[in-house]
């Protein structure tokens, strides 16, 4: 299966029983990231979570991680 990265826009093939493959056939609102824009928004991530000002938002509450 062919499928496109959406922030990089790199075209990359997959297998086709992979459960990213079968989930983005099954359900065409997921979208697809490569290794490398995942890798790098993780790194990111660690790094502001690690500055200690981070701070989810999830369903009304606040929650801080340490």
């Amino acid at each position: 299966m062919r499928v496109k990265c959406i922030l990089c826009e790199k075209i990359e093939k997959i297998d086709d029983q992979l459960p990213v493959a079968k989930r983005l056939r099954n359900r065409p609102i997921h979208t697809y990231m490569c290794t490398e824009c995942s890798e790098r928004i993780a790194e990111k991530t660690q790094a502001r979570i690690a500055t200690g000002k981070f701070r989810i938002y999830r369903s009304g509450k606040e929650q801080e991680i340490l």
